[in-house]
């Protein structure tokens, strides 16, 4: 026999057959993955329409969802138009730097396209914020409030920073508490203005306060999702004007209607937004996406129509719910916080007649559900099934 090809190999090598896969494999992939990862809570959006659609063995037509503070009305016609004229050409890439839609986001805004940059939702420029400036051997910390988007506190966790929840009294974000919350290795302060899922407001009053006592090496960020549900909303665009390490997070997905898409932006010093763009991967922002936020951003009619069903919405679920003697936080955006004795409870019961809101245990609030504005007939609808499920209480 021919052993030539095995020529360098004692017969030990040749005979020992290999080992079984299922016996190299480690213990635990957590051997291998971010240990900071074990912390971190997957994130749960609102119950889609179409899951619940499948678990009740029903039609999707029948279901109203009020879990996820999207806008009733759906996107603007003219964005409808703009996406579909779009798909002609989605065999090619996107503008990488979003141009024409940071130009004409900048004359909005009286900026510059250098003061803008797109994400995939302003959900990923807070991931650009983490790669930018958080760092786990420095132990960096960062502050926010009690109740504020969970995402600030994954996206902290998943960068090795440890997040400062200061309290909320009465659900209301405490600055003064957060100026005391800050020490030399805080990097950033997310401040959600309107706060979600409470729905309250901070004024321009106490945030003109507050910014003058920030320091100048730490980063406040102003998640402004709901900006455009407001009547008289505080001007934060000013302190960037003014050069101040200050970042304004917007998006698309609430009051134009654009959610499916995941489009958003942040505003910020030149500077600024040089920097998070090298955090930025291409493309990020894909051109279905950018044609129809250029077109509802243009598109007032649509928006204003939008404001006006949600604040009809809100004074007569407010108005309902005081009725029902049912504790709820006066808001000032799309949705409401209601307490309901058992959030999770009356979420199932509610889920049952077809109506989909959202618990808010992850946010440590068992009590509470978040109602979104829908439109009136959703609205009446959700109101006649949460008085059933009270009554029967």
């Amino acid at each position: 026999m021919n052993n030539s090809k095995h020529k360098g190999k004692n017969r030990h090598q040749l005979e020992t057959p290999p080992l079984p896969f299922n016996l190299l494999r480690m213990t635990s992939i957590w051997e291998l993955a971010n240990p900071q990862l074990r912390e971190i809570a997957v994130y749960e959006p609102g119950k889609p329409i179409e899951e619940t659609a499948r678990e009740l063995g029903i039609d999707s037509d029948g279901i109203i969802k009020l879990a996820s503070n999207e806008n009733p009305l759906g996107p603007s016609p003219n964005a409808i138009q703009a996406m579909r004229a779009a798909l002609d050409n989605s065999h090619l890439y996107p503008d990488g730097s979003g141009f024409c839609l940071c130009k004409a986001i900048a004359i909005k805004l009286g900026l510059a396209p250098e003061n803008i940059i797109l994400g995939n939702g302003s959900n990923e420029v807070i991931e650009f914020l983490g790669h930018a400036f958080l760092d786990a051997e420095r132990q960096d910390e960062v502050v926010a409030s009690e109740y504020a988007f969970v995402v600030y506190k994954l996206i902290s966790t998943s960068f090795g920073a440890h997040l400062i929840e200061v309290p909320s009294p009465a659900y209301q974000q405490d600055l003064e508490a957060i100026l005391e919350a800050i020490t030399r290795k805080t990097r950033l302060i997310f401040i959600p203005n309107p706060n979600n899922p409470t729905g309250t407001l901070i004024s321009r009053r106490a945030i003109d306060s507050f910014i003058s006592r920030v320091p100048e090496r730490v980063i406040v960020v102003f998640d402004e999702a709901y900006f455009e549900f407001l009547t008289d909303p505080p001007d934060t665009l000013r302190f960037v004007r003014e050069g101040r390490n200050i970042i304004v997070l917007r998006t698309f997905s609430k009051i134009h209607g654009l959610a499916g898409l995941r489009i958003g932006y942040a505003i910020a010093r030149p500077d600024v937004i040089e920097v998070l763009h090298r955090t930025r991967q291409p493309f990020n922002v894909n051109s279905i996406a950018q044609a129809g936020a250029l077109a509802a951003l243009e598109d007032d009619a649509h928006l204003q129509q939008t404001k006006r069903v949600v604040d009809e919405g809100r004074a007569y679920l407010q108005e309902q719910f005081a009725e029902m003697q049912i504790p709820f936080v006066p808001a000032v955006a799309n949705f409401l916080m209601v307490n309901v004795g058992d959030g999770c409870a009356v979420f199932g019961k509610l889920l049952r007649r077809k109506i989909i809101v959202r618990p808010l245990k992850g946010y440590g609030l068992p009590e509470w559900v978040r109602i979104s504005i829908g439109t009136m007939e959703q609205n009446k609808r959700c109101v006649a099934a949460l008085r059933e499920v009270i009554h029967a209480q």
